[in-house]
């Protein structure tokens, strides 16, 4: 009868675990992999469906959260469902801009006052969605009352502290 530490004594027996551990770590390297790549990181937008589905839920998790009312959570979901429209082309022009910094990267002379010009209109571009963001902000602090505002702030203070711990 042998036992596992006869077995390890073997010649060969660590070279074949050492090689099996080998395969199933990279086995599971190449399904990660294609895991990331086909479902966990989407390369196309949400459809709109989608999107105002998880907006309704997200918006309506934090609306009972803080006691709020289901207007309050109508008109949350209003606000939120605008600034995401006014942002969209505000987006595809950004994915545009890198392309283009890309595409003038890539001439065999380099172009300086063009790129300078995209830097300076993606700059713009920046302000802009900075500008609609915080009146999404804004509009939706009015919403709510000073107290639920407190709620919410804490409530994101707590999540922001936990995605900085990692």
């Amino acid at each position: 009868m042998t036992t596992p530490l006869d077995d390890a004594a073997q010649p060969g027996t660590i070279r074949r675990r050492w090689l099996a551990g080998l395969a199933a770590a990279c086995g599971l390297g190449l399904v990660g992999t294609q895991v990331q790549a086909h479902g966990w990181r989407r390369r196309h937008g949400l459809d709109p469906e989608e999107m105002s589905r998880r907006l309704d839920r997200r918006i309506g998790r934090l609306v009972q959260d803080v006691g709020g009312t289901p207007e309050q959570q109508a008109r949350l979901v209003a606000i939120a469902t605008a600034a995401l429209a006014d942002l969209r082309p505000l987006r595809d022009q950004r994915r545009q801009a890198r392309r283009d910094g890309l595409d003038l990267l890539a001439q065999p002379v380099i172009d300086r006052r063009a790129l300078e010009q995209l830097r300076v209109a993606q700059m713009q571009a920046a302000d802009a969605r900075s500008r609609r963001t915080v009146q999404a902000m804004a509009d939706a602090a009015e919403v709510l009352t000073p107290e639920q505002r407190l709620k919410v702030a804490q409530r994101m203070k707590l999540r922001m502290e936990r995605r900085q711990r990692g």
